[in-house]
């Protein structure tokens, strides 16, 4: 028996790094999992490498849930084509780096509207159907700087911040229809994305990056093992929840030992 069973997961961003390591963690413990991403190619490929190890996904191709209309309508297609819904995991996102006096108004909206307002169109779509389901669980990716801030990302800072927020008020609002909503913010995990700054050791405007007291930078099976844990049953009275892995990055530092 797989920890995730009879279980249907959508991920957003399976094309690769964080989201691609949840599709394939959650398929091989058993869930059919429904995937999107703005790379399409590389989605499929992920959707390819789980069936080739006997999983199942549904990868419904270019999706761009920072539209509203673009979420209901991935989350009406997978439930359709996969029969319902009991997980959702908001993985996909993407922000421009800038300071409080650095950061022109196009580039504040274009960070909150591809890492906050896309996690409210997804959960906003997935709702009634969870309820329908009767409960289910949302995890969705906050970030480390949601809660101490940084030199570089105010508008990253206020969007995941905003995601904490928001999750918190889902699990409020779910908690009668037995809807489970975690977050997990992840420190420095190695990905394209992050290749550069971890190669230089250097935050976007030079600023030295934290060190790691556990001594490596994460993995994004790091953070995959993690939302298995919040998806599955084994965290069915865990909720209103934010997780942080970072290995030990903030909290030590935060503690006054590091």
């Amino acid at each position: 028996m797989g920890r995730l069973d009879g279980k249907i997961g959508f991920i957003t961003g399976t094309a690769g790094g964080q989201g691609r390591a949840a599709a394939l963690a959650f398929a091989a413990e058993g869930a059919r999992v429904v995937g999107c991403d703005v790379r399409p190619d590389d989605d499929a490929e992920t959707a390819a490498m789980i069936r080739a190890a006997g999983g199942d996904m549904i990868s419904l191709g270019h999706v761009d849930l920072s539209d509203p209309r673009a979420a209901q309508d991935w989350i009406a297609r997978g439930v359709e084509a996969a029969g319902g819904i009991d997980i959702l995991y908001n993985n996909a996102g993407a922000m421009r780096p800038g300071g409080i006096a650095t950061t022109p108004d196009e580039d504040w909206a274009f960070t909150l509207r591809h890492e906050l307002d896309l996690v409210f169109h997804t959960c906003r779509a997935a709702w009634p159907h969870l309820i329908e389901r009767g409960g289910g669980a949302i995890i969705n990716t906050a970030s480390g700087v949601a809660l101490r801030g940084s030199t570089w990302g105010t508008a990253h800072a206020a969007a995941k911040g905003g995601v904490v927020a928001l999750s918190l008020q889902l699990a409020a609002e779910g908690a009668e229809h037995r809807i489970r909503c975690n977050t997990i913010s992840p420190g420095f995990i190695e990905s394209p994305a992050t290749a550069a700054i971890i190669a230089q050791g250097r935050a976007p405007n030079g600023a030295p990056l934290p060190p790691v007291p556990l001594g490596r930078i994460g993995q994004p099976s790091d953070v995959a093992h993690c939302a298995l844990y919040l998806a599955s049953d084994e965290a069915e009275w865990v909720t209103a929840t934010n997780i942080v892995i970072d290995g030990g990055a903030a909290g030590i530092r935060n503690a006054g030992l590091g």
